[in-house]
């Protein structure tokens, strides 16, 4: 089943698409991983997640071509910083062509993580409102292709879709 998920900071996402694995059929599974080690806290970060998954996911780790990385069994997490990636490489404008061939090559079992957006202040700056427009943009398109889509709510699943 293809699924999203999508909640706020720290409310379960990750934690709830590893639960939602164990639901995919036996043999391999992989975890795309889009997030980089810019500073002592991501390295951490990191570091937790890796140890979560202990060992039962092979990790792909790919910061901008996540088109290119999917696997069938997989786990995709997240898109917000694949996004943020590409915004500060400077390729803002590659997230819709890429993002076009990601959903077209969607497996028919992967969780995709995401961050809900825009439901707070407005940013001030001109590059965190586009940011946040495109990543809802991506969001809804997400959304619109996949069997099922949950929001994490304090650390418990509501299915949306």
């Amino acid at each position: 089943m293809k699924t999203l998920i999508t909640g706020g900071v720290k409310s379960g996402k990750s934690t709830r698409a590893l639960a939602l694995a164990r639901n995919f059929p036996p043999g391999q599974q992989f975890f795309l991983a889009t997030a980089t080690a810019f500073d002592d806290e991501m390295r951490d970060r990191i570091h937790r997640h890796r140890e979560e998954r202990s060992g039962s996911f092979i990790t792909i780790e790919e910061p901008l071509e996540i088109d290119r990385a999917l696997r069938p069994c997989m786990i995709v997490d997240c898109i917000p910083m694949w996004m943020n990636n590409l915004f500060f490489a400077e390729r803002e404008d590659d997230w819709k062509p890429i993002l076009d061939r990601f959903i077209a090559a969607l497996p028919t079992d992967v969780v995709i993580v995401t961050n809900e957006i825009g439901m707070g202040v407005i940013p001030a700056d001109p590059m965190s409102r586009r940011y946040g427009v495109a990543l809802g943009l991506a969001n809804s398109r997400l959304a619109a292709c996949v069997d099922r889509v949950e929001l994490m709510v304090a650390g418990l699943p509501l299915q949306v879709k």
